[in-house]
């Protein structure tokens, strides 16, 4: 599939999001490059991400990253945690998306459907799935939300993942003037 500049975002955002790997400098530089050409307005808090962790090695990292988002349940990295806690309404939210995967052929692989990063390398497909009635509510009514919450729960945190939030949140409610005139 052909990857348009937000989707190749949305991917990098899912890339960044996912469990650190060897891979995590080299896709925050690339992130970086391509958030300055399409979100300048995002490059601040993406560069405070990329500060906060420039000189970690990767295992601290990786523990930096079980610290954030797996043992502090205000920043678990779900939309549908965010959303509606462990209750029904979460679990009903994960059977909608996986229902919408399936039908897009899309897998969540061995993580929860309602992972930010699945999300988000869902919405990164195309843009033709991205303008969908689906995608645009997922969004504005899902992973938005679920965002804002994330960083509600960091305060005035000094975790660089903070800065990696907060550059995605900008991303994701920013309309470039291209997508705009084509919807």
């Amino acid at each position: 599939m052909n990857k348009d500049s937000t989707g190749l975002l949305y991917t990098l955002f899912a890339d960044l999001l996912s469990y650190p790997s060897q891979d995590l400098f080299s896709i925050t530089e690339t992130c970086l490059g391509e958030v300055r050409g399409v979100h300048p307005d995002a490059v601040e808090e993406l560069k405070a991400f990329q500060n906060g962790i420039q000189n970690l090695s990767v295992e601290k990292i990786e523990e930096l990253y079980t610290v954030t988002f797996d043992m502090q349940p205000v920043c678990y990295p779900y939309a549908g945690y965010q959303l509606f806690g462990e209750s029904y309404k979460r679990g009903a939210f994960m059977a909608q998306l996986n229902e919408a995967y399936h039908a897009f052929g899309y897998s969540a692989g061995g993580e929860l459907p309602d992972h930010l990063a699945v999300i988000l390398r869902f919405l990164g497909l195309d843009a033709a799935n991205r303008q969908g009635e689906f995608c645009q509510t997922l969004l504005v009514q899902g992973l938005i939300p679920a965002l804002e919450k994330m960083l509600k729960a960091f305060a005035e945190s000094q975790n660089p993942y903070v800065g990696l939030l907060k550059a995605l949140q900008l991303v994701l409610t920013h309309t470039p003037e291209k997508e705009m005139s084509h919807a």
